[in-house]
């Protein structure tokens, strides 16, 4: 196991996945400093006023020691929550993130597949689906362990939205050109800020605690 820092995140990670994070460290640099939503453009008054209805509406499904924990995050950290729900309007009132992120790896390799077979419509309907995925029932940070629940853990979701979606959308567009080297190229990048935000918010899936 080796030690890295993503965003001031320490990390441990296997040495056999090195490789594939080195390029998210210095992507998530440059997004995190940019990145306002899907079109990287600053909320309208519109939208805002729309994103705290979302925000109000997550935090009344909250327990009361998570919504003191989200009452509790700078204005900053909240207007990047709020820039990253922005890109999404397809909202469930029953899925959970693990149901959620089932179906993004769906949507992932319909792409690979649309790619592999020279259907550039396949590979760009789905791509475009997977930027504009579900969002779960209250939103993302209940699934969240309670320690990352604060500003500094949060900030590291910028960098992750832009490698995840923001990369998808640029599949997507490359794909509509029929363009599918450069459309394939983007596949990579956005698996790397699917391993990375895994090794943040997620660990291994399925371990038990009752093993010693």
């Amino acid at each position: 196991m080796i030690s890295i820092s993503i965003n001031n995140l320490t990390l441990k990670t296997p040495v056999k996945v090195i490789r594939n994070l080195t390029l998210v460290t210095a992507l998530m640099a440059s997004a995190s400093s940019v990145y306002a939503n899907t079109n990287g453009q600053a909320m309208d008054k519109p939208t805002m006023m729309a994103m705290q209805k979302v925000m109000k509406s997550d935090m009344a499904l909250m327990k009361p020691d998570l919504q003191k924990q989200v009452q509790g995050l700078s204005k900053k950290t909240k207007m990047e929550l709020m820039k990253i729900l922005s890109g999404h309007n397809r909202r469930s009132k029953q899925l959970t993130l693990r149901q959620v992120m089932h179906e993004v790896l769906s949507d992932y390799q319909s792409i690979v597949s649309g790619l592999a077979t020279d259907n550039t419509e396949q590979a760009a309907d789905s791509a475009r689906r997977l930027a504009n995925h579900r969002l779960p029932v209250g939103g993302l940070i209940p699934y969240m362990a309670k320690k990352d629940v604060n500003d500094e853990s949060l900030a590291s979701l910028v960098g992750f939205n832009d490698l995840v979606e923001g990369n998808s959308l640029r599949l997507a567009a490359a794909a509509d050109k029929g363009n599918t080297g450069e459309a394939a190229s983007y596949l990579g990048k956005i698996a790397e800020g699917c391993v990375a935000c895994h090794q943040v918010f997620r660990g291994q899936p399925g371990r038990s605690d009752r093993l010693r």
